[in-house]
């Protein structure tokens, strides 16, 4: 690895047998930070995901930004070929399929260790080795599987999380996993198999739960119906419609909110001086701000909040993001093209480094669009790339 500052990992070649969405994350991120990742798509239409409807829509643009993407046929023999001589050059592959499938492939972790003994090899998986190792997974099956899905709905409701939250969150415990990888090749010259697992990530993020259970003689609640540590920790209804989750955390915090609203009688109330008595007194305080908040519009809530510096919250729709004045003031949206032509933006890599760029250099790229740059770099000529895709070998990106 070189230490140029602007892209850290520039010099690293990365391939991406990835689909979905955990395998082709844990890409972006190192596609993001400089490395050369090279998307391995199936010939004709390419990664499955460009198609998807309704919220896999936008898997393919969000998750595949600058990446090459190369269209070949895995299961023929020039195809196989290409692949050896892409793994000579390589640093890093991933791969997220089924179980048994880079087997049947022959590109599992010995087959290609024996091609490149520098390579490290990130295994993306359902399960980490053990019972349930043959099992497929989805995000939502390790939510249900892990608990995460009860903690999220009310009693009755398990409801899995808004976003692929444990696709993302495996992708990126691989991607340090790779980087863990890349430093101790530094020291010892071979790569390495690295895994990463959904359910495993799932149970990482529900070990809080685990530690709150450990100490309670009660089962966990889910978090709708959860004792809250602070008393004022609620959405409050505004007079245009609008919601605004307010948390009121200290006892500072609850200074500084009386005297915003010029309500000392609340602020000197001993009834309500530390939080401890707020909490018991919950229900009369409640009484008495639900009203206060719904004689305001969403502005003078945001006011108030904002001069007494407590954390509050409009309660947004993902499309207001677009719009959002502190992601315009920091850059936070990366302009982008997709591959159908819209043109939009999508987050930055929530990362800052000195002297780093963790922009966008690529759009996320057309089926087979580096086909030929890629097998050119690798020694094949003009007349060979014609034939292979004369052949139904690779797919050549339409000009």
């Amino acid at each position: 690895m070189n230490n140029k500052n602007t892209h850290p990992l520039e010099g690293i070649c990365v391939l991406d047998f990835g689909h979905t969405v955990m395998g082709p994350s844990c890409g972006m991120v190192l596609a993001d930070l400089g490395a050369e990742v090279i998307k391995i798509e199936p010939v004709g239409s390419g990664d499955p995901t460009r198609n998807l409807a309704g919220f896999g829509t936008g898997y393919f643009g969000y998750f595949n930004r600058n990446k090459k993407s190369i269209s070949i046929d895995l299961k023929s023999e020039a195809g196989k070929q290409v692949i050896d001589r892409l793994l000579c050059r390589a640093d890093v592959l991933i791969e997220n399929f089924a179980p048994g499938t880079m087997d049947r492939l022959g590109l599992d972790f010995e087959s290609v260790r024996s091609v490149n003994e520098r390579l490290i090899y990130a295994s993306l998986k359902g399960f980490m080795d053990g019972p349930y190792q043959d099992r497929l997974a989805l995000d939502e099956v390790v939510q249900m599987m892990s608990g995460l899905a009860y903690m999220t709905g009310p009693s009755g409701r398990p409801l899995r999380a808004g976003t692929s939250v444990v696709d993302i969150t495996g992708g990126l415990f691989a991607a340090i996993g790779i980087l863990l990888a890349l430093r101790e090749r530094e020291e010892t010259g071979r790569g390495t198999l690295v895994k990463s697992a959904l359910f495993e990530s799932t149970v990482f993020l529900m070990g809080q739960h685990l530690s709150y259970a450990a100490q309670s003689d009660r089962p966990i609640p889910p978090m709708p119906e959860r004792v809250s540590a602070w008393a004022i920790y609620e959405t409050f209804e505004l007079a245009d419609g609008k919601p605004l989750f307010v948390g009121i955390t200290t006892d500072n915090h609850w200074v500084r909110f009386c005297e915003a609203i010029q309500r000392n009688d609340l602020k000197n109330d001993p009834l309500f001086s530390t939080n401890n008595k707020r909490i018991e007194a919950r229900p009369e305080l409640l009484t008495i701000l639900k009203p206060m908040f719904q004689s305001m519009t969403l502005d003078e809530a945001v006011a108030i909040c904002t001069r007494a510096r407590i954390p509050f919250a409009p309660v947004n729709h993902p499309e207001d993001l677009f719009n959002d004045p502190h992601l315009a003031a920091t850059n936070g949206l990366l302009p982008t093209r997709l591959p159908n032509g819209v043109t939009t933006k999508l987050p930055r890599l929530p990362i800052w480094m000195e002297h780093a760029d963790f922009g966008i250099r690529n759009d996320p790229p057309c089926v087979g669009e580096h086909t030929q740059e890629l097998l050119s770099s690798l020694g094949l000529s003009d007349n060979e790339i014609v034939q292979l895709h004369e052949q139904g070998v690779i797919t050549l990106a339409s000009k």
